[in-house]
């Protein structure tokens, strides 16, 4: 009888585990999400040249954390293929993103969000 709650118990955790990558959020999905995160007020753009977290609801902060890291990865390549300094590049980056963004949805301003006008 122990053995086979033994059995159990282990099948438990190799589900558990085989599941948990197949919850995992990819940046591909993130980048399917953004659109819509932002248009919701969850999401915006930072002059730091990253996404910022205007409202946390559901998985907000996962695709805020998955694009920023791919973005992250592109301006390193960048500043270095350049021989610029990665701050300069996330500034540009930045200043061009927020330029981008579309008529109401959200910019971080002086330290304060606020809708695109």
């Amino acid at each position: 009888m122990k053995f086979f709650n033994t059995v159990k118990v282990v099948a438990a955790v190799l589900v558990l585990a085989l599941s948990v990558p197949a919850l995992a959020m990819n940046l591909q999905q993130a980048m399917s999400a953004l659109g819509n995160a932002k248009a919701q007020g969850l999401v915006g753009e930072q002059p730091n040249g990253y996404l910022g977290v205007v409202k946390d609801d559901g998985d907000t902060a996962e695709i805020v954390r998955l694009i920023n890291e791919a973005r992250r990865a592109e301006y390193q390549r960048l500043a270095k293929d350049n021989g610029l300094a990665l701050q300069d590049v996330e500034s540009m980056a930045g200043l061009k993103a927020i330029e981008k963004t579309s008529s109401n949805h959200y910019i971080l301003i002086n330290g304060k969000w606020a809708k695109k006008p």
